[in-house]
């Protein structure tokens, strides 16, 4: 079950691509964790992409994006590298942040023992709680990026 609106955000101490430690939440900051199954894979690339092509829009608010895989943090930072990422992808290769968030997708498309991320969007607010949330029932659904973006407003002020 995932992490209900108004909880506290995880802490978590997650690498990101650059293979730096981020901790989380960002205290006094918002941040958006935009959770995605596997890097180079068609809908995970045209999500990720839609986050980058709406950059400017998130940091005018002083919003942080994420987008956080299962993927290794050297297949992230090619990921990233490859498709002209403007935000930082943050390697939950143990599976703590999924875990933590409650977006474990088992068994994908069919793999035994495979868990991954399922597609998901949390928006935590200044005070490090909850402030909105997305999830996907299938990987193959995008956000309403309109509506995160609906949230992070909401959250900035």
């Amino acid at each position: 079950m995932a992490i209900a609106v108004g909880a506290n955000a995880p802490k978590l101490a997650i690498y990101s691509d650059s293979r730096e430690v981020v901790n989380l939440p960002l205290p006094g900051e918002v941040a958006v964790l935009a959770f995605f199954p596997a890097a180079f894979t068609g809908v995970c690339t045209t999500e990720m992409c839609s986050f980058r092509d709406a950059m400017a829009q998130f940091n005018s608010l002083n919003a942080k994006v994420f987008g956080v895989s299962t993927d290794p943090p050297f297949t992230s930072a090619e990921f990233k590298k490859q498709n002209s990422l403007n935000f930082a992808l943050l390697s939950d290769f143990n599976h703590e942040a999924i875990e933590a968030y409650g977006v474990e997708f088992p068994e994908l498309a069919g793999i035994k023992g495979y868990t991954v991320a399922r597609r998901s969007v949390f928006v935590i607010g200044k005070d490090g709680k909850i402030a909105w949330s997305w999830l996907s029932d299938t990987p193959a659904n995008e956000p309403d990026y309109d509506a995160v973006k609906k949230a992070v407003e909401a959250a900035s002020r």
